[in-house]
């Protein structure tokens, strides 16, 4: 009877180790579809666990806590999803609906032309995706110089001339680009606000006064950390000092 058990607790495990991680998002899909939030989490953080990422993985996971009005947890994996694909429009759709469940109205400082051409244009691509298109750009150039080269009509050589000029500072740009926006990413780390309500500190030390109050789901910049306390900076420029386990870096 015990050997019989132990055979048949075997085989599920193995079952259950062949599932691919496709396999297992499908169910988590199908488990959502039918409003089984908590056991749509519980399969989607497995393939997180796993080291693996997507954009959709992170999004159905915002999706989940959001329908189990989670704040923090929603806007965080929605973040984590944008930090991916910020072309993700039905993350950047669910986002704006989760961040008015938060409770602090912060108003942004207002940004300078340089600001707002990064965040509205570099940082619309990951760097990786710019690096994609830099390495397609040295290609294309090299092709259309020789194309140049061998060309015999005045025209044709004016064409590709002119046309590899162009691939050329695409080249640049995309180059230049891709490395602002890493770091950007490397230089802004951000978190979102896991507790209800936390008091943000002067200094990094309990006894310390507080400078103001944050609540669930707002997201803050780190600047620094000590010890057990993180420096952070939110929209309207205030800073001070959080206890680490009060917040989860994205």
């Amino acid at each position: 009877m015990k050997k019989l058990i132990f055979n048949i607790a075997l085989l599920v495990s193995l079952v259950g180790f062949s599932q691919t991680p496709e396999d297992i998002f499908s169910k988590g899909n199908n488990l959502y579809q039918h409003g089984k939030y908590s056991e749509a989490i519980e399969l989607y953080s497995s393939i997180e666990k796993e080291g693996l990422k997507s954009d959709d993985l992170f999004f159905n996971l915002g999706n989940c806590y959001y329908k189990l009005n989670k704040v923090a947890p929603a806007i965080y994996y929605y973040e984590k999803a944008l930090k991916i694909n910020p072309t993700h429009e039905d993350a950047l759709v669910n986002l704006a609906f989760a961040k008015r469940m938060t409770i602090d109205v912060i108003e942004e400082l207002p940004q300078t032309f340089l600001q707002r051409f990064s965040s509205n244009v570099i940082q619309k691509l990951t760097y990786n995706t710019w690096a994609i298109i830099a390495v397609i750009a040295s290609f294309l150039a090299s092709l259309l110089f020789l194309l140049y080269h061998f060309s015999f009509s005045t025209k044709k050589k004016l064409f590709y001339f002119n046309i590899s000029i162009f691939a050329v500072f695409v080249l640049l740009i995309s180059t230049f680009f891709a490395f602002h926006n890493y770091t950007t990413v490397q230089k802004n780390r951000t978190a979102i606000i896991f507790v209800d309500v936390v008091e943000i500190k002067n200094a990094p030390s309990t006894s310390s006064e507080v400078a103001f109050e944050l609540h669930e789901g707002t997201k803050v910049i780190i600047l620094d950390e000590l010890d057990s306390w993180k420096k952070i900076k939110i929209a309207d420029g205030k800073v001070g000092w959080i206890y680490v386990d009060d917040l989860k870096e994205i």
